[in-house]
């Protein structure tokens, strides 16, 4: 368990691998396991020579808190507290909502190197005046959010009013871009949540940043699992200035 700065305790899970660290943020209403890629990840990772955290943010998983009281706020005390119990500089890798704490931390906490898989760095395009499917059939009906302060998402998570408030005004996407922290991001271009053009554009557009884009695959890289997982291993890898033992089994 890790304690926040504002007493919550966060579910966690750490795989030594005897090297540097790598904290996984995962994204909004999954937990520490991000649907089992995070525990491939997190294998792979040790047997290259990392240690690895993987933690639930607040009102995710068996963490404390209740989903509707989650603000990026407190993710972002989540990820200091994930960061710094550590106790060292690390890499991160952040899946979708996970990159916004992410990116807007990066000028706060030690950070070596980022990945950021399908990352929301546009808050108002992806909740507040949604446009791709799938992001409009969960948010752009916010009957439920005026009268009862709160986002039913599927009977699976409940986002809540101080939420949106924070959407209105907060910018990840310039975050990211104000940054010099190497950085991988990784996109699927069949991506019906989250807007693939913002996330290929901010690679574009920013310094010590790679690209690579998962041709064939929505949010969640069902098909591509595997795949992204490798690609990021063998960019943290490199990043480290590692020999990657694992690829020579191959």
């Amino acid at each position: 368990m890790i304690t926040t700065s504002d007493g919550l305790r966060l579910e966690s899970a750490w795989q030594p691998g005897g090297g540097q660290a790598v904290v996984l943020a995962h994204g909004i209403t999954a937990d520490l396991d991000e649907q089992g890629l995070f525990v491939a990840l997190a294998g792979r990772l040790a047997a290259a020579g990392f240690s690895v955290l993987r933690f639930s943010f607040r009102g995710h998983g068996g963490s404390d808190g209740e989903p509707r009281d989650m603000t990026v706020a407190g993710e972002r005390l989540d990820l200091r507290a994930a960061v710094d119990s550590v106790g060292s500089p690390v890499s991160i890798v952040a899946s979708s909502f996970g990159a916004v704490s992410t990116a807007l931390s990066l000028a706060s906490l030690p950070v070596r190197s980022v990945v950021l898989w399908q990352p929301v760095l546009d808050l108002r395009g992806t909740f507040l005046s949604p446009s791709l499917p799938r992001a409009r059939a969960l948010y752009e009906d916010k009957t439920s959010l005026r009268e009862k302060g709160f986002l039913d998402i599927e009977d699976r998570f409940e986002l809540g009013a101080g939420l949106f408030e924070e959407f209105a005004v907060l910018d990840p996407l310039a975050a990211f871009l104000a940054s010099d922290v190497p950085a991988l991001v990784v996109h699927g271009d069949e991506d019906e949540h989250i807007s693939y053009e913002v996330a290929r554009e901010a690679a574009a557009c920013r310094g010590r940043t790679d690209w690579y884009p998962v041709a064939g695959d929505g949010h969640g890289f069902r098909r591509t699992g595997s795949e992204v997982v490798e690609v990021t291993a063998r960019w943290l890898v490199r990043q480290a200035g590692l020999r990657d033992s694992t690829t020579c089994m191959r």
